[in-house]
């Protein structure tokens, strides 16, 4: 069986090393991919860019199904081509996919379906946003409504802060992305990450996440599209766990299927718990997160392949996910200048230096020669599993001290939430 993934991050070759586990899978093609990828048995980058060229290669390839990794190929409609084309892919549909194309849209069909988010107003002039910020005042949330590569979200702490933030989003920074912003307010607790696989109509959910925005350490400095998570967390219980399935999730899916947009493939909702144990959705990402899903997968026992043809045939409801008993842990290694504008092309020394329970997933990272260089913002996820999380932690920054790249950046506290909670 031959099995391709779209995408070319460090979630797209989590989803490839997983894959080509499989004893059923021959090759897992990975388009466009990257450097590290490459040097997986099975796995095989194509350098190619674009719908049309991808579903000739799944064609032409007699490829099984495809999965889709990054947001961008689902907003440009993918998944509609594949399935108009007769070809097996497991994502949403465009009509779907507008839970996250719209940040808009997303709480707009949070209101109508009564499922539990932050008042919000959205503004499409930023006259208007300015006004209504110096009525509200701070702490206030701004989004752009469309998709910003993770950095379409400012948490403003003072009114300054959040006029500077509609002024960046509506001036033209992030394209056409801040055309309209949706100004929310701010939402005290701590958050998760919770996702599933869809069918249309059943959902099966994948372990518990935890993921770490802001660039350092004590989660300060700016966003980021994540700096390192870890699985499970604790701060989901199971009685809490009932309660996300119950009042968001399932009224999601139904809501979809009611508005005509049955939705199939990974399903992310970003929540906030609060201290008294509610839950509000801060967004939905019709896709894995990253990088959650490099703990994740490094603790999945389940046959990858397995869980998504159930998914693909509607038939999740008869489906298990078997998970490693044992935490599992990320830490991210950014590029200098990261997120603003990282410096690329740094020489990455210290990867031939494997270690047990642990696995370095590349995202910015191509060949250069006879070196790997970086390429991009986040460069490397390096995971590891552990009896503890206390243990897995230790075990990836033992793998991260022999990594260096100029300038590289990384958090220290990595998990320290739930070790905080559960030392």
């Amino acid at each position: 069986m031959k099995i391709l993934v779209i995408g070319s991050g460090g979630r797209e070759h989590a989803l490839a090393w997983r894959l080509v586990q499989s004893q059923r899978v021959s090759h897992v093609f990975v388009a466009p991919g990257n450097a590290g990828m490459a040097l997986e048995e099975g796995v095989h980058c194509v350098p190619l860019q674009g719908i049309e060229a991808w579903l000739e290669f799944a064609q032409t390839e007699q490829i099984a199904f495809t999965v889709v990794g990054p947001e961008a190929p689902i907003a440009d409609g993918i998944v509609d081509h594949f399935r108009a084309a007769g070809l097996a892919i497991f994502g949403p549909s465009q009509a779907a996919a507008q839970l996250e194309i719209s940040k808009d849209f997303a709480k707009q069909f949070m209101q109508r379906h009564n499922i539990p988010t932050a008042r919000f107003t959205t503004f499409e002039d930023a006259v208007s946003a300015h006004a209504y910020l110096d009525q509200v005042g701070a702490p206030i949330v701004i989004k752009a409504d469309g998709l910003a590569a993770g950095k379409g979200v400012v948490v403003a702490q003072t009114v300054a802060e959040a006029h500077q933030a509609v002024d960046h989003m509506m001036g033209g920074a992030l394209g056409q992305a801040g055309h309209r912003v949706v100004i929310e307010e701010f939402l005290e607790g701590e958050e998760a990450s919770f996702i599933v696989m869809a069918d249309g109509e059943q959902v099966l959910p994948l372990a518990t996440s935890q993921d770490h925005k802001r660039l350092r350490d004590h989660d300060e400095g700016p966003n980021t599209g994540g700096m390192g998570a870890y699985s499970p967390a604790p701060l989901v219980t199971p009685t809490l766990h009932g309660r996300i399935m119950r009042e968001i999730i399932q009224p999601t899916l139904q809501g979809l299927i009611q508005e005509g947009r049955p939705y199939t493939g990974f399903l992310y909702a970003g929540l906030m718990i609060a201290p008294d144990g509610s839950v509000k959705t801060l967004e939905f990402n019709c896709r894995l997160g990253d990088p959650e899903t490099q703990p994740l997968l490094m603790r999945l026992k389940s046959d990858l392949v397995e869980l998504i043809e159930a998914a693909l045939h509607g038939k999740l409801q008869h489906a298990m996910a078997e998970w490693d008993r044992r935490p599992a842990i990320g830490i991210v290694l950014a590029a200098p200048g990261y997120p603003e504008s990282p410096i690329t092309g740094g020489i990455i020394s210290g990867l031939d230096r494997p270690l047990a329970d642990t696995h370095v997933f590349y995202a910015g990272a191509q060949a250069q020669g006879q070196h790997m260089v970086t390429a991009g913002g986040r460069v490397l996820c390096v995971t590891a599993l552990g009896d503890t999380l206390r243990t897995a932690r230790h075990l990836a920054y033992e793998r991260v001290q022999h990594i260096h790249f100029d300038g590289m950046q990384y958090r220290q506290d990595i998990g320290w939430r739930a070790l905080k909670s559960h030392p």
